[in-house]
């Protein structure tokens, strides 16, 4: 059984899930994939502590401060391939950010491949089911496009500007998969 809760915040209502213990799901109002990695439906309740955790770490990163994805219990739902795609992710620092080619790469090392498709590891990308803590934002295409992010664009930049990157090199495509 999946538990939710919803919370307000500066890039819109975000809905939160949980297993009771370990938080599950993060997803931003109208996302791409909204509850897709839970199966069946979710049971609205605030009174778990989880929840609170996650409120008061999203409540330090929108104040600017740099709170990790390990500070949470987190148990996203996924396969192996994307578990570890995931755990990629939360190893980018805060106001910095990596190509999906730069995660096929370390990817092709973690399964002792020669290469590794970026059109797989974007898949897992945007399968993130908690965003944000897990920071799917943070990735790029190698050319610099903001491209990929099942939030939309829009917020990708917000979040990308709060972090402090430096957006002198990236730009939004004319068209592409988070317009």
């Amino acid at each position: 059984m999946y538990y939710s809760t919803t919370c307000p915040s500066p890039v819109g209502i975000i809905t939160l899930a949980s297993d009771g213990e370990k938080l599950a799901g993060l997803w931003l109002e109208g996302q791409k994939y909204h509850g897709g990695a839970i199966a069946g439906s979710m049971t609205e309740k605030e009174d778990i502590p989880v929840f609170d955790a996650a409120k008061r770490w999203l409540e330090r990163y929108f104040a600017g401060e740099k709170p990790s994805a390990s500070e949470l219990p987190l148990a996203p739902v996924g396969g192996e391939f994307r578990q570890m795609v995931w755990e990629i992710l939360c190893g980018i620092p805060y106001g910095s950010v990596m190509t999906y080619g730069d995660i096929a790469k370390r990817m092709a090392v973690k399964l002792n491949r020669p290469t590794m498709s970026g059109q797989a590891v974007g898949g897992a990308v945007g399968h993130n089911p908690i965003s944000i803590i897990i920071p799917c934002h943070r990735v790029v295409g190698s050319n610099g496009s903001l491209t990929g992010y099942a939030g939309g664009i829009d917020t990708k930049i917000k979040l990308l500007e709060l972090e402090g990157v430096d957006m002198s090199s990236l730009f939004v495509p004319a068209k592409g998969s988070a317009l």
